[in-house]
């Protein structure tokens, strides 16, 4: 059976999918995955190393990947600026860190998923991560705009 989400032809048009996402990772190998699986989709990636280019970013996509290990940048307060600024967070993280698991989530992430389940399904996961969250981001409103 052949599995549409893992193919390398890249699904260039697909309206489910939005057209563009950030990714903040400042692991060389890590970007370049997470880059990858998104371009294999038909997703522009926009790659960033640091919370300034980061910020920078924001507002060119609705959808947001971050690496919440990075020793370059702090993982949750990434989740927090791109959550108050209306993105749909996806991070990454170490399988067995719970605590950074549950503390990712409260500050706004939609999902966070292990490195390995990223490494062995990712273009699976960033498909499916992509097309429940993608209507949702087009109507989605910024906590900062919803608390006025």
């Amino acid at each position: 059976m052949h599995d549409s989400a893992t193919s390398t032809q890249p699904a260039v048009g697909d309206p489910a999918l939005p057209a563009a996402a950030i990714v903040l990772a400042d692991d060389l190998i890590w970007s370049s995955r997470l880059a990858a699986g998104l371009r294999a989709l038909g997703v522009a990636p926009a790659v960033v190393a640091g919370l300034v280019p980061f910020e920078r970013a924001l507002g060119r996509a609705d959808h947001v990947v971050i690496d919440l290990t990075a020793r370059a940048y702090d993982g949750l307060e990434a989740v927090r600026l791109a959550a108050a600024r209306g993105a749909v967070v996806l991070c990454v993280a170490q399988h067995d860190d719970g605590e950074l698991r549950r503390a990712a989530l409260a500050a706004g992430a939609r999902r966070v998923v292990p490195y390995r389940t990223m490494f062995e399904h990712g273009p699976a996961t960033l498909r499916r991560w992509l097309t429940e969250t993608a209507t949702s981001a087009a109507h989605a409103t910024p906590p900062a705009t919803a608390a006025r």
